[in-house]
């Protein structure tokens, strides 16, 4: 039996979520992201903004040069995660087979329900819209691969100054006809590189690859060459897979302007070590890798890590794992334009220590005092935010 499955998109998300709170917004040249004065970048910008020529991920500079009437509305996060909450519970209401990709993409698996996958999803946006009044495009498939590109070519298609709200359906049987016209780039796995060397062999559409034997993409693409073959051919055969491992949690920061002061670098770290400590707590993780990140002013990266011998995730114990990186690769005076914290290499829990009989009739010890002021902190940030509560050597003199 073929499955039917759902790629869902909620359009423009971070910008449809702010004409709820500000209606006045609508239909208006806007963006989500940081002052163009501040390096921001275009977290999202709304369809009458992209009649500009403004994308996401673009440097706010160029979005108001492009628009100059422009309106720059600040990110506000909490409001976003609490609509994708909403949205996710109505996906779940419907099939328990969901994939959430980010805060407003997600697969999900139907195969089974009474309905047809386009009466599906059309009855999915419709709830959408009435409850949450939010726009969304979906595509319909047999596979992950061919919904996710034909939710990207409706959404193309339908371009105009307000969200598309498509639905493109691409039947079973017909996933290679539907591929092979594409260019080559919306093909998953292929980058710019990839598409030069393919180009160089007179591919232009992912129908031209399929005129190359699997054997010969092997031989030049090695195991990606492989998965080419397949995908060119609409093949993918990968779950929805309900529970996604998270690999690595981190926080960075782009300065206003480079940064050469040792005390304000290391003052950033610690807020950074604090933020992602904090979302390494509410997953539930412990991690050994602590890595840094740190982009000189030449936009020239570099990222340097260290293996602990026990899983952490504490304030302190992240932060001083920084700091002594931060230590060995910064050479005072230079001028640093972006910093960064992660943790990876998680654990659910720490190790556990074996206990003897002796231990076993031991009372359980109380919690350590920073233990207790890590958790009070953690609920304060719950609660009201991250920026709740600071530290006294934060605040400006």
């Amino acid at each position: 039996m073929n499955r039917t499955i759902l790629h869902l998109d909620l359009d423009a998300f971070f910008c449809a979520v702010e004409e709820l709170h500000q209606p006045e917004l609508k239909g208006k040249p806007f963006a989500v992201g940081g002052r163009p004065e501040e390096r921001g970048v275009v977290a999202s910008c709304s369809y009458a903004a992209r009649q500009f020529g403004v994308r996401s991920a673009m440097p706010m500079s160029t979005a108001v040069q492009r628009c100059p009437d422009l309106i720059i509305v600040s990110r506000r996060m909490g409001n976003y995660s609490a609509m994708s909450r909403k949205v996710m519970a109505i996906l779940h209401n419907l099939t328990p087979l969901v994939e959430q990709l980010s805060i407003d993409e997600a697969f999900l698996d139907v195969t089974g329900l009474p309905d047809d996958g386009e009466t599906i999803a059309r009855q999915l946006q419709a709830r959408i819209r009435t409850e949450l009044e939010l726009p969304c495009s979906l595509g319909v498939a047999t596979n992950k691969l061919v919904a996710k590109i034909a939710n990207n070519i409706g959404k193309d298609a339908a371009a105009t100054g307000s969200p598309p709200n498509a639905i493109t359906v691409v039947p079973p049987g017909d996933e290679a006809a539907f591929l092979a016209p594409l260019s080559i780039r919306e093909l998953w796995g292929v980058g710019p590189k990839t598409a030069e060397r393919l180009n160089q062999m007179g591919v232009q559409t992912i129908g031209d690859l399929t005129q190359h034997s699997e054997q010969t993409l092997v031989q030049r693409f090695g195991k990606a060459g492989y998965d080419m073959a397949r995908r060119a051919r609409g093949v993918d055969d990968r779950p929805v897979e309900t529970e996604r491992e998270t690999k690595s949690i981190s926080s960075e920061t782009t300065f206003v302007h480079d940064v050469r002061d040792e005390k304000l670098l290391k003052r950033t770290l610690r807020q950074l070590a604090e933020e992602t400590a904090h979302r390494t707590r509410k997953s539930g993780l412990f991690g050994k890798t602590v890595s840094i990140k740190l982009r000189w002013s030449d936009f020239t990266t570099l990222t340097r890590q260290v293996t602990l011998p026990q899983p952490i995730n504490s304030d302190e114990a992240i932060y001083a794992a920084a700091e002594r990186l931060l230590d060995v690769v910064w050479s005072r005076g230079r001028p640093v334009r972006l910093i960064g914290v992660g943790i990876s290499g998680f654990d659910a829990q720490p190790q556990p220590r074996q206990l003897s009989l002796w231990d076993a009739e031991q009372p359980r010890p109380a919690p350590k005092p920073q233990d207790q002021l890590q958790n009070t902190l953690d609920e304060l940030r719950e609660r009201f935010g991250d920026d709740a509560i600071r530290r006294g050597s934060d605040l400006q003199d």
